[in-house]
């Protein structure tokens, strides 16, 4: 019955707008739930490494390997590498 149910919500709320689920949960409830902190967490690492990617050119333009890079920004080489390509 409980997965019943969070298969119907999960299916309704992206369909929802935010001030529909504010009015359904109160802001405050809505941003306690470990649901909503999850998404804040996600948004944040999101963030932190759209930040590292877009410092590889200026690495990579000071001379440092790719290697280097991926030490320095805490990065795994194959994201250093996808970056390079992408900026080709």
């Amino acid at each position: 019955m409980l997965n019943l149910l969070e298969t119907i919500v999960l299916a309704k709320l992206p369909q929802m707008s935010r001030q529909e689920l504010e009015a359904m949960f109160g802001v405050d409830d809505l941003r306690k739930t470990r649901f909503a902190q999850e998404l804040i967490e996600e948004g944040e690492q999101r963030g932190e490494i759209k930040g590292k990617l877009q410092t590889i050119p200026r690495l990579l333009g000071k001379g440092f390997s790719v290697e280097e890079i991926a030490d320095i920004l805490q990065l795994d080489i194959e994201q250093v590498r996808q970056a390079i390509a992408n900026l080709n």
